[in-house]
């Protein structure tokens, strides 16, 4: 019992830090409501059960069932939900009738997406977190060959200006430049 207790605990602790990090990442850019809607699916039964039964709390528990059972559904669930992952907008091409692509997000989306993968890499990573780990991480991923090129250009474009540059450099390049927002 007392192992069940600590993984239900335990994952609602990590999806509640990781989601006020986001939210707190968000509202510096004035997405405000980015922030307070971001991976409100991670508490619904089809989620947050799968998460408590595969909690480790060093990885995602996702990447624990996909290993333990092939597929994760609590990510199935997830990504056809929530916007600010590229796979929610994978989508069949115009053109061929079975070639799947990603479709361009929206900009609001794609900076959320870039949060959440600085909150994951700072909660997983814990006090060994440095600013290169969310652009590492995306290095690491597979299929996202799949996103579209200019989401993956921006994307990828903040990771690197995270780990070259610093999060106080990054974050005010996005609200000026990207948003129009006044320092």
């Amino acid at each position: 019992m007392g192992n069940a207790v600590y993984r239900f605990f335990g994952h609602l602790h990590t999806i509640n830090k990781h989601k006020r990090m986001v939210m707190k990442h968000c509202f510096r850019l004035g997405l405000y409501r980015r922030g307070l809607l971001h991976d409100l699916s991670k508490y619904s039964p089809s989620e947050f059960f799968v998460g408590v039964r595969y909690f480790r709390g060093d990885i995602s528990p996702n990447n624990v069932q996909r290993q333990s059972e092939g597929v994760a559904t609590a990510w199935l669930h997830h990504k056809g939900r929530n916007k600010h992952h590229y796979e929610y907008w994978i989508d069949y091409k115009q053109d061929a009738e079975c070639e799947l692509t990603g479709m361009k997000m929206p900009l609001a989306y794609v900076l959320e997406m870039f949060c959440d993968r600085v909150a994951a890499s700072k909660v997983y990573n814990k006090e060994k977190y440095t600013q290169r780990d969310p652009l590492a991480y995306y290095k690491r991923g597979e299929g996202k060959q799949l996103m579209h090129a200019e989401t993956a250009a921006l994307l990828e474009k903040l990771l690197v200006m995270l780990a070259e540059e610093g999060e106080e450099k990054t974050f005010s390049y996005i609200r000026t430049e990207l948003l129009g927002k006044k320092k």
